[in-house]
C-alpha cells in the first residue's frame, strides 16, 4: 500500500476546503520561483526521469510528449487540459477538480513553462457543472493572489488559464476531437499525423494532457523525480488514482501506488466484493473500454500498464468495475455496446456501421436468439473495426466484446443452447 507521506492528493475525499488558503497550507504553490527557475529543458528532463506516463488512458511518457513541441516555433504554443472525463466508471478527474483544483493550476504553470506556452485551456465535461464552478473560483483566486496572469507567482512567466465547457460528447475526450470542439466545430477526430504537438489548436503547436497527469507535476518537481520513480516498478512508476465501483461494499476513489495487486486494492479500500472474494465473477480494470478479466486472473494480477497488457486488457483510466456472480455479463457488454454506438461521431464507416451491428448482435445474444457461429462472426467483425478507425473509439467498442468472448464464451453458448431447448 501507498505510505501516507507519499500521497499527492491529500484532499481527494474533500475532507477540507478546496480554496486557495487551505490549499497553500497543504503545500500547493510552495517554492514556485525555485521550480520555475529550472526552465523548460530541466523541467522536461525531470518529468522524463520520473517515469510519469499519461493518466488519461494511453499511458504515453508525459515528458517525451512535451519534448515534441518545436523549440523555435514562431507560432503561439498552447497547453490544453483534458477534463472531458466521459469514460464509464471513471470519476478521478472530477474529484481533482472539486477538491484539489490548485494542484491542477500549479501544474499548468510548470507544464506551460516546459513547452513555452502562455495560454492554457481546461476543457471540462459539460455535465461537471459544479466542478467547473469550483475550478473557476480557484482560477479567480489565483489571479487575485498574483499566481496567474503577468509574472505568475513571481516566476517570470506569464500564463492565462481559461475554462471551456463541453457539451457532453464522449468523442471529445479524444485529443484532436477536443481541439476541434475548442475551435467551435463538431467534435470529430483529426487524421494523424500531423500530431497536435506540431499542428494543434488553431494550427499551432499544442500539448493535450489529462487532468491527473498535470495535477501531479508540481509534487514531482517539488519532491524530486527520484521520489516518484521510486514508487511502483520500472516503466510503471508513481502513484495512481483508482475509481472502484460495482459490486463492492464501499465504492470509492483512492490514490494508491502503481502496481498494487487488484485483490488488495479492492479488499483494503473498497471493503471487498459483495458476498466475499469467492463471489467475484469478473472485473473491468481500466474503464468501460478495457476488456474484462475473470476471477482467476484477478486473484494475482497487479494494477499497472504492463501487467494488465500481459493479460490482454489495460490500465486505461484505472476505473475498476467489479461484477459478482449475479451479473449478466452478456447484458452488461450489450449495454456498453449501445453506449459506443450512440457516442460514435460517425466519421469512420467501420465505427459508424460496425458499432450498431455489434450492438444488435449483442442484443440477440442476450436473448439467446443466435447461433454459436454468430459468436465467431461477432468476433470477426470486432477485429475488422479494431485498428481501422481514425481514433480509438472503434477499439473501445470492440475490446469489451473481445474480452467477453475470450473469457466467457461458455456463458454465451449456454444461453444459446438454453434458448434452443424452449
Amino acid at each position: 500500500m501507498l505510505d501516507k507521506k507519499d500521497r499527492i492528493f491529500t484532499n481527494l475525499q474533500g475532507e477540507h476546503s478546496p480554496h486557495l488558503k487551505e490549499a497553500q497550507k497543504r503545500g500547493d504553490w510552495d517554492k514556485v520561483q525555485n521550480i520555475a527557475s529550472l526552465g523548460s529543458d530541466k523541467i522536461i528532463e525531470n518529468i522524463k526521469a520520473s517515469g510519469l506516463r499519461g493518466r488519461g488512458g494511453a499511458g504515453f511518457s508525459t515528458g517525451m510528449k512535451w519534448s515534441f513541441v518545436p523549440k523555435d516555433s514562431q507560432l503561439p504554443v498552447y497547453l490544453v487540459v483534458n477534463a472531458d472525463e466521459s469514460e464509464p466508471g471513471t470519476c478521478k478527474d472530477r474529484d481533482i477538480l472539486r477538491h484539489e483544483p490548485h494542484k491542477l493550476l500549479e501544474g499548468c504553470l510548470y507544464a506551460s513553462i516546459a513547452i513555452n506556452a502562455h495560454t492554457c485551456y481546461i476543457y471540462v465535461r459539460g455535465e461537471y457543472y459544479r466542478e467547473a464552478e469550483v475550478l473557476q473560483q480557484a482560477i479567480d483566486d489565483a489571479y487575485d493572489a498574483g499566481l496567474l496572469g503577468k509574472n505568475a507567482a513571481q516566476s517570470g512567466w506569464d500564463l492565462d488559464i481559461y475554462i471551456q465547457r463541453g457539451a457532453g460528447a464522449y468523442i471529445c475526450g479524444e485529443e484532436s476531437a477536443l481541439l476541434e470542439s475548442l475551435e467551435g466545430r463538431k467534435g470529430q477526430p483529426r487524421l494523424k499525423p500531423p500530431f497536435p504537438a506540431m499542428i494543434g489548436l488553431y494550427g499551432c503547436p499544442t500539448i493535450v494532457n489529462n487532468v491527473e497527469s498535470i495535477a501531479v507535476i508540481s509534487t514531482i518537481l517539488r519532491r524530486g523525480h527520484e521520489w516518484f520513480a521510486g514508487i511502483g516498478r520500472a516503466n510503471n512508476t508513481g502513484t495512481k488514482i483508482f475509481c472502484i465501483s460495482g459490486h463492492v461494499n464501499n465504492p470509492c476513489t483512492v490514490e494508491e501506488a502503481m502496481g498494487i495487486p487488484l485483490k488488495e486494492l479492492i479488499e483494503k479500500h473498497a471493503g471487498g466484493v459483495r458476498g466475499g472474494w469467492d463471489n467475484l465473477k469478473a472485473v473491468i480494470p481500466g474503464g468501460a473500454s478495457c476488456p474484462m478479466i475473470p476471477k482467476g486472473i484477478c486473484d494475482t494480477v497487479i494494477m499497472d500498464f504492463d501487467a494488465l497488457k500481459e493479460v490482454q486488457t489495460g490500465l486505461g483510466t484505472a476505473a475498476v468495475i467489479v461484477m459478482d456472480k449475479s451479473t449478466d455479463l452478456i447484458k452488461t457488454i450489450a449495454r456498453l455496446s449501445k453506449f459506443y454506438m450512440v457516442e460514435s461521431c460517425g466519421q469512420c464507416s467501420p465505427c459508424r456501421e460496425g458499432t450498431g451491428w455489434m450492438w444488435r448482435m449483442m442484443e440477440r445474444l442476450v436473448l439467446g436468439e443466435a447461433s454459436e457461429d454468430d459468436i465467431d462472426h461477432l468476433l470477426e467483425v470486432s477485429k475488422k473495426i479494431e485498428g481501422h478507425t481514425i481514433c480509438a473509439l472503434g477499439d473501445a467498442a470492440a475490446w469489451p466484446i473481445q474480452g467477453l468472448v475470450r473469457h466467457f464464451r461458455g456463458d454465451i453458448e449456454a444461453r444459446i443452447r438454453s434458448r434452443s431447448l424452449v
